[in-house]
């Protein structure tokens, strides 16, 4: 197999010139979770390089949607750089894409660094500054989505972009599991879904995030945001999409594409 320092530099390169590669899971069959991991973080350092910012983690493949549209049974995380969140008032430009897709979900931000060697559910909590609704944007630099969790994995989770929403609020303030969503594409519904979705609670999906990063010697850091996992199937997006999410007690949020 190649060195992961290798694989790093092909998803850099895939996604910095929008062009998709082969499956790395096809090539190295025998490629581990742990190569994969090497894999995202050669990628996380070559973009570090470029002077970008990491800003976040988003965490994947929490709910039973997402599971089953990839075929796969576990969660993942990929990195959050700055120059992939966007303003909802501003059309994101999807040539800077391969092919890709659009999902919401709960966010939080972070008040205090999480420490993921001793990490509960109420440790988590009370770590978070607020809860905000959010639209993360994915992509795959993988030829035509055909990935299996390796793929994804190296792939820095699928990760392409993130719209965070304007409302914040406090975990005091509301019900995690029981945050009902509404997803709207161009004025029609197309889905809803809840909170639950996400390993029957969000914070959850926070405290599996800790942990996993605390196994390749990574901190969740104060400011961060965490984007907690997709509540219902990713839809696909195209030049002139308008998407929207209602959530119960969280607001909405906004992304459009052009």
């Amino acid at each position: 197999m190649a060195t992961v320092k290798a694989l790093g530099e092909e998803i850099y390169e895939a996604e910095k010139n929008v062009a998709p590669i082969s499956p790395f899971t096809e090539r190295y069959p025998e490629m581990t979770v742990d190569e994969a991991y090497g894999t995202q973080l050669e990628y996380v350092e070559r973009r570090l390089a470029d002077g970008a910012v990491i800003k976040g983690k988003k965490i994947g493949l929490t709910s039973k949607a997402m599971q089953e549209m990839l075929g796969v049974d576990r969660p993942d995380y990929g990195h959050i750089f700055d120059d992939m969140i966007h303003n909802a008032d501003t059309p994101v430009d999807v040539s800077r894409y391969i092919k890709p897709r659009v999902e919401f979900e709960i966010a939080f931000v972070l008040k205090e660094d999480i420490d993921g060697g001793n990490v509960s559910e109420e440790n988590v909590a009370g770590s978070i500054d607020y809860a905000v609704a959010a639209a993360e944007i994915i992509d795959s630099r993988i030829r035509d989505w055909k990935i299996k969790f390796e793929d994804t994995v190296s792939d820095n989770g699928s990760s392409a972009g993130a719209i965070i929403g304007s409302r914040k609020v406090a975990l005091l303030d509301i019900d995690l599991p029981a945050v009902k969503m509404e997803v709207f594409k161009n004025g029609e519904k197309i889905d809803e879904g809840q909170g639950s979705a996400v390993l029957g609670n969000p914070l959850k999906a926070v405290v599996w995030l800790a942990e996993a990063l605390h196994q390749y010697g990574i901190s969740l850091k104060a400011g961060e945001v965490v984007l907690a996992g997709a509540l219902t199937k990713a839809v696909d997006v195209a030049a002139g999409d308008e998407f929207k999410a209602t959530f119960d007690g969280l607001g909405e949020v906004s992304a459009s594409f052009k």
